[in-house]
């Protein structure tokens, strides 16, 4: 399922174009010649995509509308943009996984450059699903789809109504679902995350829910040694990751 929206920014725009068929439209702004949009160039014509050049304030004018500062790097594209799968599209995917199943949970992330940089972590990381509820999180926009450097389209992405109820869905399916906490009294490093994993991070100065953490079989916290007492939540996901990443490989290799 794919709506169409403007993608912006080099990245974003090059990696959209690696996926043929995605991208519908190319809007270039006049003047620039440099090699990053001569490589965008090339990949439209070897798709036979028509490319419109124009001058900047018609690219700023289609993202006039936005809360955000849009820095469109004065390249855009309308391009197909994943719509995110619900609650039973995520149960299919776990019941189909052939490996073991490794899930981001994020509760009440609402900023989209966030959300951005986990979709990014997740897939650098080879997770195979990111879950959020559908109230109180951030939006799967453009600013999103930059911010994640293509992980926007290739990670699988999961908004659902009741997030406590999904947590005991996966668990049902045999996923152990660890939440991160600052009071945990066990760290990352402290568990085995071989088994099949949902990790849960909660919003920068919140955390979790209170029926989020009640629904999480562990708790574990990252050790903080410095003045501050928490990490950015997208660092914090790709450390999180990258333990288990860490730990399949020592299993992997015996």
């Amino acid at each position: 399922m794919a709506d169409l929206d403007w993608v912006y920014g080099l990245h974003a725009v090059e990696n959209a174009l690696g996926q043929k068929g995605k991208v519908k439209e190319v809007r270039l702004q006049e003047g620039r010649d440099d090699k990053k949009t001569q490589r965008i160039v090339k990949l439209c014509q070897s798709q036979g995509l028509r490319i419109q050049v124009v001058p900047r304030k018609d690219l700023d004018q289609l993202f006039s509308k936005s809360k955000e500062r849009i820095v469109h790097q004065g390249v855009v594209a309308l391009a197909e943009v994943t719509k995110a799968g619900d609650e039973k599209d995520l149960e299919n995917l776990v019941k189909n996984l052939d490996e073991v199943p490794l899930i981001i949970i994020l509760d009440g992330v609402t900023d989209p450059h966030n959300l951005g940089a986990c979709l990014r972590s997740a897939d650098a990381a080879g997770a195979h699903a990111l879950v959020m509820p559908k109230d109180k999180s951030a939006p799967l926009n453009a600013t999103v789809s930059k911010v994640a450097c293509g992980a926007a389209e290739s990670m699988p992405v999961f908004t659902v109504t009741n997030l406590a109820r999904t947590m005991k869905k996966l668990q049902d399916l045999g996923v152990w679902i660890f939440g991160t906490a600052g009071e945990a009294t066990g760290t990352v490093y402290e568990h085995d995350f071989t088994i099949p994993t949902a990790i849960v991070m909660g919003a920068e100065g919140d955390g979790m829910r209170r029926l989020t953490r009640e629904q999480c079989d562990y708790l574990v916290k990252l050790p903080m040694a410095g003045v501050v007492s928490s990490l950015n939540v997208s660092v914090a996901t790709g450390v999180c990751l990258y333990e288990v990443v860490r730990q399949r490989a020592a299993k992997a290799n015996g």
